[in-house]
This record gives C-alpha cells, sequence and structure tokens, in this order.
C-alpha cells in the first residue's frame, strides 16, 4: 500500500499550483492537505478530525515554513523531539529564502528546504522530482512502519 504525501499549506494559490503539480508527476500516492500546522500536528499523532485515519506516517510531508497557528519550523521540532516521527522525512517548501529560516530548519533536522519557484513549469518540475524522489525512490529507514504503528 503507497504512504500518503501530507501537504501543509494555507496559501490557496500555492496549494492549487501544488496540487496540479503532484498531479502532473502522475504519482499514485493519494495527497492529504492541511491548512496550518495544528492540523498537520493532529494527522501526525492521529488526533482531532484524524482520530479514525489508518495507522502509519506519510511517504513525506511537505511543509509550508509560515503556517497559521503552529508555524513550520515548531511542526519540525516537534517531529524531530518525537521518537516514534524523528525519521519521517520532511521537505520545507517555502516562499522564504531568509538565510535565518534556511539555517533554523537545517538545525532542526529538515531534509530539504526548497524554495518555491515563481515560474509555473519550474514549480511543477520541482515538485514533481520531489515527490518522486520521497514517495517512491527514498528507502525508509528499517522499523519506520512499527513506529508509525504507536497510535493504534
Amino acid at each position: 500500500m503507497l504512504k500518503p504525501i501530507l501537504l501543509v499549506e494555507d496559501d490557496t494559490r500555492d496549494l492549487e499550483l501544488t496540487l496540479v503539480a503532484l498531479e502532473r508527476s502522475q504519482l499514485a500516492n493519494e495527497v492529504i492537505v492541511v491548512r496550518d500546522g495544528a492540523q498537520a500536528l493532529e494527522y501526525l499523532q492521529r488526533e482531532g478530525m484524524f482520530a479514525g485515519r489508518a495507522p502509519g506516517n506519510p511517504a513525506v510531508v511537505l511543509l509550508d515554513l509560515k503556517l497559521p497557528k503552529v508555524n513550520g519550523l515548531e511542526v519540525l521540532q516537534f517531529v524531530r523531539a518525537d521518537p516514534l516521527l524523528r525519521s519521517l522525512p520532511i521537505v520545507m517548501l517555502t516562499s522564504s529564502q531568509e538565510e535565518s529560516d534556511v539555517v533554523r530548519s537545517y538545525e532542526l533536522g529538515v531534509n530539504a528546504y526548497v524554495v518555491k519557484p515563481v515560474e509555473f513549469n519550474q514549480f511543477v518540475r520541482a515538485i514533481s522530482d520531489l515527490g518522486v524522489f520521497w514517495a517512491v525512490l527514498n528507502e525508509p529507514p528499517p522499523g519506520s512502519m512499527k513506529a508509525a504503528r504507536r497510535h493504534d
């Protein structure tokens, strides 16, 4: 069974562009969309409106930096502090090119930091490459499926 891709994005335009780009990449993975960091944490912990979701972690989290309620850095920090989520691949997908954001993301353990390209075809290519790499090519650490079942 294919693991879903968790997309955490609050900007409607960026959300639509990312979904189009993922669709064009022809990945079979389901894309779960949440609009803020609090919802992302609920999804990952199988709490709140996601309490009934199937066990397991997504293949990858595409995480925006500037989010309402809980920002991307806070989500990243929470995930990396949780022994059962720690190995979850997280890609910061953001428009921020601020050096402090890049540095802080890597300090907190992000797997990749991707600045959203402004040109549509470039954006589609970047998202497609990300999706294929993390959802298809990347080999997760051994035992990561067991860890994903903790909230059963």
